[in-house]
C-alpha cells in the first residue's frame, strides 16, 4: 500500500491519524503542513480544499479526515484486517487544551505558529 499523510506535526487530528498507522503497521509517508508550504499547496491542490488532516491511500484522497475515518475506509475496502492492537493516541479529537495553550505560549515567545 502506497500512503501519503498530510499531518501537522502537533495536532489531535493528525496524532489519530498516526495512532491508526502505527495500530496497523502500516509503512507511511508523514508530510510536514505546517513547516514546509510546498507539502501545503500539493495538499490543496490534491484534496481541493484547505483543511487537514489529509490521507492518500493508493491514490485516493481522504480529505479533513480524523484516524477514526482513515480505519474505517482501511477496513471497509479490506486494506487491512480487524486489530486488537489499542491505538496510541485518540483516533477522533482536537488537540486538548493544553496543547493549544502549549502553541499559543510558543507564539508569544516567537517561536512561529501557523493555523490553517
Amino acid at each position: 500500500m502506497n500512503i501519503k499523510t498530510y499531518l501537522k506535526p502537533h495536532c489531535g487530528w493528525s496524532m489519530g491519524v498516526r495512532a491508526i498507522m502505527e495500530k496497523y503497521s502500516l509503512d507511511y509517508e508523514d508530510l510536514d503542513i505546517i513547516n514546509n508550504q510546498e507539502i501545503y499547496a500539493e495538499m490543496v491542490e490534491k484534496s481541493g480544499q484547505p483543511l487537514s488532516p489529509c490521507v492518500e491511500v493508493n491514490g485516493i484522497m481522504l480529505a479533513d479526515v480524523s484516524g477514526e475515518e482513515v480505519e474505517n475506509y482501511l477496513l471497509s475496502n479490506k486494506l487491512v484486517k480487524e486489530s486488537n492492537n489499542e491505538a496510541s493516541a485518540p483516533i477522533n479529537s482536537p488537540c486538548s487544551d493544553e496543547e493549544h495553550e502549549r502553541q499559543a505560549k510558543e507564539a508569544q515567545e516567537g517561536s512561529p505558529v501557523r493555523f490553517f
